[in-house]
């Protein structure tokens, strides 16, 4: 049975962290944990803030807002992690620092130009449907060459890496193969002249496959937060 108490659920997250980052012989602070709050209250990301989490990754927009409203004297870090529809980039460019869902050039573009000029540069993830599942959103690898050129144009974008949601597998084997994919793609697109240094993949249940192919964000709600009621 998880511990109840917030403080108990953040230290065996990041003791699961590190014993996977121990594993893989990778270096202690090369894995960095992106709280997932959604639907959760912002008292409770607050209880999660005091313990020293700063990155905390929202899907519902709406929702997201009125939490970044209330928790703006805590210095926190937003990633906005949910599909994104053309009408709503502009309230994203204004509040949040990263972006790990842009699937196509022309939400990259809207991000881009409607990025406040006193702000730098958002950081994007390209999303990658590495399991190419129909339901899923993201790009696919044979697009994924081109749509890295023609975002890494933009001004006001920093094109940090990329992200998947694989299709769920339980075997340990089967979760590092579509992680293995990203990696590759990554590896690919440095050779092609970018400087990429984020691997957005892995959750509550496959995060050591993750961190074995080489996440550096490990997103993680229910294991923190826990059971959402």
């Amino acid at each position: 049975m998880a511990p109840q108490q917030p403080a108990d659920r953040y230290q065996l997250v990041i003791d699961q962290i590190h014993a996977a980052v121990m594993r893989y012989q990778r270096s202690i602070d090369s894995v960095a944990l992106l709280a997932v709050s959604k639907t959760r209250s912002a008292d409770e990301i607050a209880e999660m803030a005091a313990l020293g989490q700063k990155k905390f990754g929202e899907n519902y927009l709406q929702e997201a807002l009125e939490k970044i409203t209330a928790l703006q004297d805590k210095g926190l870090e937003w990633h906005f992690i949910g599909p994104i529809q053309s009408n709503k980039t502009k309230p994203i460019a204004e509040n949040f620092a990263w972006v790990h869902s842009v699937d196509r050039f022309k939400i990259a573009q809207r991000l881009n130009d409607q990025r406040p000029a006193d702000l730098p540069p958002v950081n994007i993830c390209i999303q990658v449907n590495v399991s190419g599942e129909e339901s899923k959103s993201g790009c696919t690898l044979a697009e994924l060459s081109e749509l890295a050129a023609k975002i890494a144009t933009l001004p006001n974008i920093r094109l940090r890496g990329l992200m998947a949601i694989p299709q769920s597998a339980s075997n340990f084997d089967e979760q590092r193969k579509p992680f293995a994919l990203l990696h590759e793609a990554m590896v690919t697109l440095n050779n092609e002249g970018h400087n990429l240094d984020t691997l957005s993949m892995g959750m509550s249940g496959d995060l050591d496959a993750a961190i074995a192919e080489g996440a550096t964000m490990v997103r993680i709600g229910t294991a923190l937060f826990g059971a959402r009621n």
